[in-house]
């Protein structure tokens, strides 16, 4: 896996719903959350610039999800039902994209993803973005 990618397309399960992305960082972001609608969610998502992402097919079947304060905005497909990206909470002008939707990449690619405290967000914790544990992935030998 090359974590230095800069650009790539993704999609929702369906491909109904298509985009373009540049990368903040290539796929060095990559983190989990742990707030209640994250935690239910598991996905792992990368870093973009909201100006860097372009939906290019299916803006008409994306839904928007949000709870809480109502800052962060969650998309997803409305006839698939995959999340495909959300406008953080933590900053604005940023999208988490869920990396399961980007192309020739699968959360199983990370070894270790960090795991962001959304429970204690820093938004509400004078700007707090720690790091609360690792997940890890070590795959089996195939039979």
């Amino acid at each position: 896996m090359n974590k230095d990618i800069q650009h790539t397309h993704g999609s929702c399960h369906c491909g109904t719903v298509r985009f373009s992305v540049r990368l903040s960082d290539g796929l060095h972001t990559a983190r989990r959350c742990d707030c209640s609608y994250c935690r239910m969610r598991g996905a792992v998502a990368v870093s973009a610039q909201v100006a860097d992402l372009q939906v290019t097919a299916g803006a008409e079947a994306l839904s928007l999800y949000q709870f809480n304060t109502r800052t962060a905005k969650h998309y997803f497909c409305s006839i698939c039902g995959i999340y495909t990206h959300h406008q953080r909470r933590s900053n604005p002008q940023q999208y988490g994209v869920n990396v399961a939707c980007l192309e020739d990449i699968s959360p199983f690619d990370f070894e270790e993803v960090p795991v962001s405290d959304g429970v204690a967000h820093p938004s509400d914790h004078a700007g707090r973005d720690a790091i609360i544990g690792v997940l890890r992935f070590t795959p089996l030998p195939r039979e």
